[in-house]
């Protein structure tokens, strides 16, 4: 009788190790298969790198700094777009003016970085190709410059000069490229694509577009 108590007991204990080690079997099969396809495939492995990077941007999303949110909401409301596309813009563009220095390699400007003849206007003499130009200084910051060669350039804040790297001139410029290019018509696609022709500068714009609304509507129901 006890033996056979025994011998029972010891079937349950065997029957239990094995459900216990098939997750880790199934672990050890997993991993073996990564480390064997990434041995055979290193450009997979560095994708995912890559992929989960991305994943790590999207998810680590930076609350709108607070002294920010009258100057999106100010510029927006004069050019008839949502403020948190402003937001979202200046979020990808320099991180919220973070990026020391704000000026890009390629030469764009300020805090929503403009290249020097979008901000002054494409018609000024010597603009073309990316857009870096042979502008003095004096004249990119010249409203009547400005306003004579169509750039987007604004004097928000009525000190007679409009500049890239004034948060309120940026933020107006911005808007009205934004504007003009059909956000203020609800084409929001089109309009960040035009600020920047990357498919991918799209999909993050809209990302951080589509946190902040929802950060937006919570305050407002507070």
């Amino acid at each position: 009788m006890t033996k056979k108590k025994s011998k029972g007991l010891s079937m349950k204990v065997k029957a239990l190790l094995i459900i216990l080690l098939i997750p880790v079997a199934v672990t050890v099969f997993t991993l073996t298969a990564i480390i064997w396809t990434g041995l055979q495939n290193p450009e997979l492995i560095r994708k995912s790198a890559s992929a989960l990077l991305d994943m790590k941007e999207h998810h680590s999303v930076t609350m709108i700094p607070e002294e920010y949110i009258p100057v999106y909401k100010e510029a927006a409301e004069t050019y008839g777009i949502p403020w948190t596309l402003l937001a979202a813009h200046h979020r990808i563009e320099t991180r919220f003016s973070t990026m020391d220095p704000l000026l890009s390699p390629v030469g764009a400007e300020g805090h929503m970085q403009f290249m020097p003849c979008t901000f002054v206007g494409w018609g000024y003499p010597g603009c073309s190709g990316l857009g870096k130009g042979e502008i003095p200084e004096e004249d990119k910051t010249n409203p009547e410059i400005i306003k004579q060669y169509g750039g987007y350039g604004v004097d928000a804040n009525g000190d007679g000069v409009a500049d890239p790297y004034d948060i309120e001139d940026a933020m107006h410029s911005a808007a009205k490229y934004l504007a003009k290019s059909g956000a203020a018509d609800g084409e929001l696609e089109k309009a960040i694509f035009d600020y920047n022709r990357s498919e991918k500068y799209v999909q993050d714009v809209l990302y951080f577009f589509n946190e902040f609304e929802i950060y937006r509507i919570e305050m407002e129901n507070k």
